[in-house]
């Protein structure tokens, strides 16, 4: 069995508007690389058919918008949102040290 492509993303929430709840965290990318996984879920692609997200929560419907965090840290479409963005504390190292260059 192979191992599966993994990757630090930033992971933000549109069930209920433009400034969701956000997280940076490692996904695993499926074999095929159409579905990704995060603390339990799997999210598909939207291909451009959703509104400021780009992946939906396979069983949910949620939509959200996954993308690699950026080395500014201002990671939201909309960064004047006072909404904290975790960090899950397994990658927290790795992101300040590889991503944010700390």
């Amino acid at each position: 069995m192979s191992a599966h492509n993994t990757r630090i993303l930033y992971i933000e929430s549109k069930a209920d508007g433009l400034n969701g709840p956000a997280r940076i965290g490692r996904v695993t990318f499926s074999k095929s690389g159409k579905s990704l996984s995060y603390a339990g879920r799997t999210f598909g692609k939207l291909n451009g058919s959703g509104f400021k997200a780009n992946c939906f929560d396979l069983e949910t419907r949620e939509e959200f918008c996954a993308s690699g965090p950026r080395k500014g840290g201002l990671n939201r479409l909309y960064p004047e949102s006072s909404k904290p963005v975790e960090i899950d504390k397994d990658i927290a190292e790795e992101y300040w040290r590889d991503i944010r260059g700390s």
